[in-house]
C-alpha cells in the first residue's frame, strides 16, 4: 500500500547560504557537502546507511528546499534499516510505490492458522451482517495485520493480496450455500438457520483453482466444492 510523505516542512524561508545558517538549516542540494556531511555524523546520523539514503532520495527531488538535521532524523524513523518504508501499522515491506501488479498480486502459500483466522473472521462477520461487507465494524484488517507481522518482509505484499483471494472465495462459498439453502436469499435479508453449518474451510480450498485474472493470480472454484 502506498504511502504519501508530507514534506511540506520542507520549504521554509530560503537564503543564498551555500552551508548551515544560524538555525541549523541547510539546502537539501547542500547535503552533501563536507561541512554538512560532517554536522550530519556529529549528530550521529550514519549517512552511508540505507535509511538515510532513502530519505534523501525522496527530499531530493525538493533540491532547493531547507531542512535540518532533526528532520532527517524524524524521516528516518519512517523507514526500516533497509530503506524500505514504514507503514503506519508498524509494518515494513507494504510499500507498493513503483511495484507493478504483476509483481505484487502473485498468490503465495499462506499458513494455515492464518487461513484459518480469515475463514472464522468472514464467516462470523458474514452471520453476524447477513452477507453485507460492514466497513465499520470489520476485523478482517487485524488478520492482515496478524500475517503480515509474521510474514517475510518480502512475502507481505504478495501475502496480503493472497489471504485477500481466500478470503473473496471463503465469502462466495457462504453466499451459494445460503441461497442454495433459499433461493430468494439477497444480502440483508436473514439468514436461514444452519445454512452455514456444513462449510469449512478445507472443503472451500480443496476445490479452489489458481487463474490469471485482469489484476493478477486469483482463485476461482472448481467442481470439487459441494454445498
Amino acid at each position: 500500500m502506498s504511502r504519501i510523505m508530507d514534506y511540506s516542512f520542507l520549504f521554509q524561508s530560503m537564503n543564498k547560504s551555500s552551508g548551515v545558517d544560524s538555525f541549523g538549516r541547510f539546502r537539501v542540494n547542500n547535503a552533501n557537502s563536507k561541512a554538512v556531511q560532517s554536522q550530519l555524523r556529529a549528530a550521529g546520523i550514519d549517512t552511508n546507511s540505507k535509511q538515510y539514503k532513502r530519505v534523501m532520495s525522496e527530499i531530493s527531488k525538493h533540491p532547493l528546499a531547507m531542512t535540518n538535521i532533526q528532520g532527517i532524523k524524524n524521516l528516518m524513523q519512517s523507514y526500516d534499516a533497509d530503506g524500505d518504508l514504514i507503514s503506519p501499522s508498524g509494518i515494513a515491506g507494504m510499500d507498493a510505490t513503483n511495484i507493478p501488479l504483476s509483481k505484487r498480486h502473485v498468490l503465495i502459500n499462506i499458513p494455515e492458522k492464518n487461513r484459518q483466522e480469515m475463514f472464522d473472521n468472514a464467516k462470523r462477520e458474514f452471520l453476524e451482517e447477513n452477507g453485507v461487507a460492514n466497513g465499520d465494524t470489520t476485523k478482517r484488517s487485524d488478520v492482515f495485520l496478524n500475517y503480515q507481522k509474521g510474514a517475510k518482509k518480502a512475502d507481505r505484499l504478495k501475502g496480503t493480496w493472497t489471504l485477500e483471494q481466500y478470503e473473496r472465495q471463503y465469502n462466495k462459498a457462504f453466499e451459494d450455500a445460503v441461497k442454495a439453502a433459499d433461493p430468494t436469499w439477497k444480502p440483508g435479508k436473514k439468514i436461514p438457520e444452519g445454512a452455514l453449518d456444513g462449510i469449512t474451510r478445507e472443503s472451500i480450498e480443496k476445490s479452489l483453482v489458481k487463474t490469471q485474472g485482469q489484476y493478477g493470480e486469483t482463485f476461482t472454484r472448481g467442481m470439487d466444492f459441494r454445498i
